[in-house]
């Protein structure tokens, strides 16, 4: 074989090798593509106690399953809480899927701080990727605490919360049925609830806000 023909046979394996290594080099670094923090007001002995949701919406080119920890820090009050792959928990919605914890509190029910929040997500290869986000939810709730009370058959809300759903429980606590509500008052058995629920709590909501209000729960019956 001529020098002119392995050259020739040569050209099409090293532009076969370039271009796996282009079409396989996957990005190290995981993606934030945006993050959130959400106030959950629960009921207390002395007022509404705050909760909140923390979620963020990550990419990794080797899949969800590549991603190992999520740290979210407010670096101006020396805060960080730390989660992995095992503790965290994830929320499909309109096939996207989320991850984070709703289980994020301050001590002495203390309200989080407003401002500036960083969440740092780290792979499994040691790669990470950092985002800024935003939590200025009013320090002083837009909306009273809403008020569910159920007597002889019907049902009373008290909510100024743009949207309101509430959530049935079974025998067991668990949560099987979530209706959105528009009247404020009627007959339960108006609500079509399934059989099986023998408890109900209000979960109002502000979208725009992100700040939702969870009642105790009333039992049916």
């Amino acid at each position: 074989m001529n020098k002119l023909m392995k050259r020739f046979c040569l050209f099409p394996v090293l532009f076969a090798l370039a271009a796996f290594s282009f079409f396989s080099c996957s990005r190290a670094e995981p993606i934030i593509h945006f993050g959130f923090i959400e106030l959950i007001l629960h009921p207390g002995s002395a007022g509404p106690v705050e909760r909140y949701s923390f979620f963020i919406l990550p990419e990794d080119d080797d899949g969800l399953e590549n991603l190992d920890e999520l740290f979210l820090y407010h670096d101006r009050e020396g805060l960080r809480w730390h989660f992995t792959y095992n503790d965290w928990i994830t929320h499909e919605e309109d096939g996207i899927t989320w991850i984070g914890s709703r289980s994020i509190a301050m001590h002495n029910n203390a309200p989080l701080p407003r401002g500036l929040y960083r969440a740092v997500l780290v792979n499994f290869g040691g790669e990470s990727t950092e985002r800024l986000f935003a939590f200025d939810v009013p320090q002083t709730p837009r909306h009273q605490f809403p008020d569910l009370s159920i007597d002889d058959g019907f049902f009373r809300i008290e909510s100024t919360f743009p949207v309101n759903h509430l959530i049935g429980y079974n025998v067991s606590g668990e949560p099987i049925q979530t209706i959105i509500v528009t009247e404020r008052e009627g007959e339960i058995r108006n609500l079509r609830l399934h059989l099986a629920v023998r408890s109900v709590a209000l979960w109002a909501d502000d979208p725009m806000y992100r700040t939702s209000a969870l009642t105790d729960v009333v039992v049916l019956r």
